[in-house]
Parts: C-alpha cells; sequence; structure tokens
C-alpha cells in the first residue's frame, strides 16, 4: 500500500492524493462541527463549485451538499449567495491530525493534510491549518468508507425492441431518486446536476469483454485485463454524461461489476451486450454485433430528432512492457466531425497534463485509422480511445487508482461540456 501511493503521488494525475482502506474505526470525533461556507463565481454551478474544491467526484459529497443547502437536484445557484459546502471546520489541536479527529487510520489523516495543503498552494484558502488552527475535513473522507445499503430499485419497463432485441434503456433525466443500478450500490444515486447535454446522445462501448478479456497485464501478483478497466473508465463516464442530462447508453455490460474503486479488477467473462445478448467468441462477430446494436438505435434516435450522436469506444493498449505510452484518440477516416472531437480530447489530456505534471508533457496523438468500429458504425461522431500500456508499470497506475481512472472520465466530460 505505502508503495503504491508513493508510485500516485509521483505520477500526480490528480491534484488531491487518492484515498483508499478506511479503517471501521474512523469516525468523526467530539469536536464542534463547523460547516465551511462559499460564495460561487458568477454563473458557477453546483457541480463546478464541487469540481472547484475538489469534492466532485465522491456521490456523498454531492448528496451532503444538496441536503446542507435545502437545493433539489439541478437547482441553480444564487448570485451572492452563501453556500455551505461538505467540508467541516475543526480546531487543530496543534498535535496531529488523528489525535484532533480522534481517529486511528493514519492513511485517511494524510489525506485530510494534503487536501488542507493543496488547499493552500492553490489559493482556495488563506491560512496555513497549523497557524490558524482552523482543520478543514471533507466530508466523504471521513464519513463516506461505509455508506448504508441503499434499497431494491424497482426493475425498469422494458421497451421496444432494436433490431429485434429487447432492451432496457438507461433512465436519462427522470424525477426522484434516479437510480441506475448499472453503476453498483455505491454509484447507483446519480444527480441532475445540470442539463447542459441534453438533447445529445451517446453510446458508450468498453472493449472487448465476455470471452475476450482483451489485453492483459502483471502488477504485484494480479493479473491485468483490458476489458474490466475499459470497463470501470467507461462507466464512470457514462455516469458523469448522464448526471448532465445527456442519453447515454453502454453497450458492454456486466451484470456484477459496476463502479469499482479496488486496485485490482477480477477478471471474468460473464459480460454481455446491449439487450442481454451473448458475446460471440469470433472477433468479426464480436464487433458487428456492436456495430449493428450502435446503428439499429442511432437510425431510431434519429428518426426522434436527436441530432447530435456520438460514439465513444474506450480500450487499453498492449506493448512491449518497456514502453510507456500516453492516451492516444483515433478518429474515422476522412471525417472531419470524428476528427474535431479526437483533436478536441486531446487538447484537453495535453492541457491537463501541463498542469498537473508540466515536467512531463504529453505524447499522446491524434490520428486516422481504419479500425472496424469506426468504419461500420454510423453515429457521425465516433472516436476510439487507447488508455495506456497494460504491460508498463508506469502505465498501470492510470489504471489501477481509481482516481486516475476517474481523471479519466472527467477530462472526457470536461471536453464535451466545454463545445460551443
Amino acid at each position: 500500500m505505502y508503495k503504491a501511493r508513493i508510485q500516485y503521488l509521483c505520477f500526480n494525475i490528480l491534484l488531491w492524493a487518492t484515498v483508499s482502506g478506511f479503517s471501521q474505526s474512523t469516525r468523526m470525533g467530539d469536536w464542534q462541527e463547523i460547516q465551511l461556507t462559499v460564495q460561487p463565481k458568477t454563473g458557477e454551478t453546483a457541480a463546478a463549485l464541487l469540481k472547484r474544491y475538489n469534492l466532485y467526484d465522491f456521490p456523498c459529497n454531492i448528496s451532503r451538499f444538496f441536503k446542507l443547502n435545502n437545493l433539489k437536484e439541478n437547482e441553480r445557484l444564487k448570485p451572492g449567495a452563501t453556500y455551505k459546502l461538505p467540508v467541516n471546520i475543526a480546531s487543530y489541536n496543534g498535535k496531529s491530525i488523528r489525535s484532533t479527529l480522534e481517529i486511528d487510520d493514519w492513511q485517511v489523516a494524510k489525506s485530510i493534510e494534503v487536501y488542507n495543503r493543496e488547499a493552500l498552494e492553490s489559493g482556495l484558502r488563506g491560512d496555513n491549518f497549523i497557524v490558524s488552527k482552523k482543520l478543514w475535513v471533507p466530508w466523504h473522507l471521513v464519513n463516506c468508507a461505509d455508506e448504508p445499503e441503499k434499497p431494491e430499485a424497482k426493475p425498469l419497463k422494458t421497451r421496444k425492441s432494436v433490431g429485434g432485441e429487447m432492451y432496457i434503456p438507461e433512465p436519462t433525466a427522470g424525477k426522484g431518486q434516479r437510480i441506475f443500478p448499472i453503476f453498483g450500490k455505491k454509484y447507483e444515486k446519480t444527480p441532475l446536476l445540470s442539463r447542459k447535454l441534453k438533447g445529445k446522445v451517446f453510446y458508450i462501448v468498453s472493449g472487448h469483454g465476455g470471452p475476450d478479456v482483451g489485453a492483459q497485464g502483471k502488477r504485484a501478483g494480479h493479473t491485468l485485463c483490458e476489458d474490466e478497466y475499459a470497463y470501470d473508465v467507461s462507466l464512470r463516464l457514462l455516469r458523469l454524461l448522464i448526471s448532465h442530462g445527456a442519453t447515454a447508453f453502454m453497450i458492454v455490460r456486466d451484470p456484477d461489476d459496476g463502479i469499482r474503486d479496488e486496485d485490482f479488477l477480477p477478471c471474468d467473462k460473464d459480460e454481455t451486450v446491449w439487450g442481454e445478448q451473448e458475446i460471440p467468441y469470433g472477433q468479426r462477430d464480436r464487433l458487428q454485433q456492436r456495430c449493428d446494436i450502435i446503428n439499429a438505435m442511432t437510425e431510431r434516435n434519429a428518426k426522434a430528432g436527436y441530432v447530435e450522436q456520438t460514439m465513444i469506444e474506450i480500450h487499453v493498449d498492449s506493448r512491449n512492457k518497456d514502453h510507456k505510452t500516453d492516451v492516444f484518440f483515433y478518429y474515422r477516416p476522412n471525417s472531419d466531425i470524428s476528427e474535431a472531437l479526437a483533436r478536441r480530447f486531446h487538447k484537453k489530456f495535453e492541457t491537463k497534463y501541463q498542469t498537473k505534471q508540466g515536467q512531463r508533457g504529453f505524447t499522446g496523438t491524434v490520428s486516422s485509422r481504419n479500425l472496424y468500429m469506426l468504419k461500420e458504425t454510423i453515429p457521425p461522431r465516433a472516436v476510439y480511445i487507447e488508455l495506456g500500456n497494460i504491460r508498463n508499470d508506469w502505465d498501470q497506475q492510470r489504471l489501477v487508482l481509481r482516481n486516475n481512472r476517474q481523471a479519466i472520465a472527467n477530462w472526457l466530460l470536461d471536453s464535451l461540456l466545454e463545445e460551443p
């Protein structure tokens, strides 16, 4: 665990340290809870505000924010108003964070220290907690390890067939709890944070699955399977799209695996595709099956009036283990629309790398490739993404650390939200 954390800090894809392995004894102490309050910037949404304070990646922070401020999902923030953040302020005792909060977990205490230090360095706060004795304690670091089990969601109604197969659509912008079982118990509640992507359709395809686990790598005695990590990143992206009002469909599906926060994701072969269809053994048959599903849905949605439809396919590359790569983006040959989206993604990743690890630079590229899924699908906007070399120790950190997987999804979403 210590070695993995040091590798993460060196990798530094995210601004904040990753948090894992909460102990059962991690709890709030008896110190007086004082909520951190802030005023949003002009035009800033709840999602943008939480993202600015590095709280957005944790669902319990989002729920807590709405509850603290008696807000409804997607309710606009009022200019000049003051809002409570899911961050408590504790009186630092001058000795240690653990004794201040009466917790035992060193990892959690260290993460709180990092949060406060980075908040100071980025200008979010103007004082050092050691001097001011005001310690910022993000809600998720001490309250979200043991979230209660949510009640079973009611099964979604089966709708009309696509390509002769019955299918169950992802809910998009419904009222109430907005429960999406595909994300798993921990993440199934997906608040509607904005409607910026309303009217846009996305088909998210994670590479391989079923009888084909894809490329494989080894790390700390564990086997890393491409399809599991591509699936987790794809699910995270899907959840973000839905949270901003998009109509989004997950083409490859696993009945057991929602969004997972573990480093090592077990390999299995129980994935299906949309409509609970089994995945064929033959590679060409597998790819054609997905193309047929996507094309039938694209035609149906076009008839329903949806103009902007996008396919995003996510894979992990495999090369010599000594070959370190960055994220690569491929677009459909002779398609200006597909190329523009790929370049937008690439530009966002390049910018993020310059911000987070400028000394390293970004070597990922954009190019056209005559890949089957790009050739045979019909959504106008189509991009195929390779996340790195699954056999390379450095690239593996982009995969095994959940915050890095979330960062990839966040950056893809940011690119889409910033489109004119």
